[in-house]
């Protein structure tokens, strides 16, 4: 099979996705990985749009890119006008770089309707806007809109726009499904056709509206295209453009088209937590490939059979794209899990098959009870460690209460009213029992705080620790305010974070076992640290 060439647009195409907005450095930022990662365009923006493109160009400049070309892109001249007055093509002639893409209409109807000109007139705006481009020497690539819709409407039409631009010297015709509607074997049949009638290498841009751009780009490929146009986590507008981050996998790793090297592909998973970061965006698990839990294994049949065969419930070997397999525990959990677990803690050698067992045993009936140890590791370590006769805790709770008041405050126009919250704690540490309060602007800050201050006489290092996230979930929604709370809590001491759970039909004490989880295993951490 040939060569296939990779288009990024995550900087232009990719940055229309709602809620992203790219600053000049991040899209610099991005170009330099997507350098790094080996595709072999990358589309920089629309220079003839808006300042901030023109200045990505302009900065771009001094990228020393090793493996990639910067693309320009715009769009072929107005209606009725001359492509050397057009500031859209002059923009794109003026960027700097040496390859440009241009869109233009591959639908009579969109022709008319949407551009309200005639059908000649559309052809004669392709044919003059890649020629103007190439009178300037750079590569063009046309981008043909709506050119699936407009086949299944009149191809002959669609077809002719392909023609037009060869014969002006587009160096690449790239087919787009731009409404996202086509079905794989509707893609293929216009392939096929494109193919019979011009020399000029084809191209796919596929968008994600029939959650088929993965497919319909893929099955382009085996139908002969050359250059596939997608995204980094197929962020785009609507739904979305192809993913570059499945595409890049299955065509080196199905289908045994080398894009990229061994080493490159190896960075794929870095480079689409990396793209979301700077989008600000929370990276998505479930991604195939290159999500966190892409290669997780929760039920106990799966793992005990990967513990045999890596490759039993995995399509790939994970580590190829850069991530790694991840076993869930759970109540679906068998000794395997639990001991897969163990293993990655470096306890496995100190647990009797009973205990292990003991602790299968131990998980299911917490889980029955509102537990859930698969977003909380740090508990269920914890829960190993307790298993363990020879584990001596860090701290161990006598007692607790806690107070909510709400007090009326006098002022000199009304009484103004305010939350009250009060806890206190008694814990013992060693021999000595702690007896402290604390208010806090909750019953759980007031408990945190309050424990804080027990622990910290004889852990003064606990200061570094702190909670950033803090979840709630009702259980059985049906029986009101008697259901099952689970509290899930996230902590930080700016190194390293980590989560715990905890479980009760009372808010406080749920929240009260994740608290206390994530403060002892913090300092069972400091002191397997020495």
């Amino acid at each position: 099979m040939a060569q296939v060439q990779l288009y990024d647009t995550t900087l232009r195409d990719g940055a229309q996705r709602e809620g992203i907005s790219f600053s000049v450095v991040d899209k610099l930022h991005i170009a330099r990985k997507l350098d790094e990662l080996g595709v072999h365009f990358i589309e920089g923006g629309w220079p003839g749009s808006n300042p901030k493109d023109i200045d990505f160009f302009h900065r771009a400049q001094k990228l020393a890119l090793a493996n990639a070309k910067l693309v320009a892109f715009g769009s072929t001249r107005r209606p009725r006008a001359k492509a050397s007055a057009d500031t859209n093509l002059l923009a794109l002639a003026e960027a700097g770089v040496g390859v440009v893409t241009i869109v233009g209409k591959s639908s009579e109807v969109q022709v008319v309707r949407v551009l309200e000109t005639t059908p000649d007139e559309n052809l004669n705006m392709i044919s003059d806007s890649i020629r103007y481009l190439k009178a300037r020497g750079l590569a063009v690539f046309f981008d043909a809109e709506h050119f699936f819709d407009g086949f299944k409407d009149n191809p002959a039409y669609a077809l002719r726009t392909l023609e037009v631009a060869a014969q002006a010297g587009a160096d690449y015709l790239v087919l787009c499904d731009t409404n996202g509607g086509m079905l794989p074997a509707e893609v293929v049949a216009a392939v096929e056709a494109a193919r019979k009638m011009t020399a000029v290498p084809l191209g796919i841009h596929a968008h994600n509206d029939s959650e088929v751009a993965v497919a319909n780009t893929l099955a382009a490929v085996q139908a002969g295209a050359t250059q596939v146009q997608g995204t980094i986590n197929g962020y785009g507008e609507r739904c979305g453009n192809a993913n570059l981050c499945s595409i890049i996998p299955a065509l080196k790793l199905k289908l045994g088209i080398d894009c990229i090297t061994d080493a490159q592909l190896a960075r794929l998973t870095e480079v689409a937590h990396y793209v979301s970061e700077v989008a600000n965006l929370v990276p998505d698990p479930f991604l195939p490939y290159v999500g966190s839990s892409a290669f997780s294994h929760k039920a106990g049949l799966h793992v005990s059979a990967m513990s045999k065969w890596g490759e039993s419930y995995q399509h790939i070997d994970p580590t190829r794209v850069g991530n790694q397999p991840k076993v869930i525990v759970s109540e679906l959990s068998g000794r395997k899990n639990i001991l897969h677990k163990i293993n990655e803690m470096g306890l496995s050698q100190s647990l009797k098959t009973e205990e292990v067992q003991r602790l299968v045993e131990q998980v299911k009936l917490r889980e029955s009870r509102g537990f859930q140890y698969e977003g909380a590791e740090a508990s269920f370590e914890l829960l190993v460690h307790r298993s363990q006769p020879s584990y001596e805790p860090p701290f161990e709770l006598v007692d607790f209460m806690v107070v909510v008041e709400k007090r009326r405050r006098p002022s000199l126009r009304k009484s103004l009213e305010e939350m009250l919250s009060e806890a206190v704690v008694k814990v013992r540490v060693g021999s000595e029992v702690m007896h402290t309060a604390a208010e806090g602007n909750g019953p759980v800050n007031a408990l945190d705080r309050a424990l804080r201050k027990a622990l910290l006489q004889s852990y003064p290092d606990l200061a570094r620790v702190r909670l950033v996230d803090y979840k709630v979930r009702i259980l059985e929604a049906n029986v009101g305010t008697e259901a099952q709370i689970r509290v899930f809590i996230e902590s930080t001491d700016g190194t390293q974070e980590w989560r715990t759970v905890g479980s009760s039909t009372n808010i406080i004490e749920a929240s009260w076992i994740a608290l206390a989880d994530s403060l002892e295993y913090w300092l069972l951490k400091q002191k397997a640290q020495g």
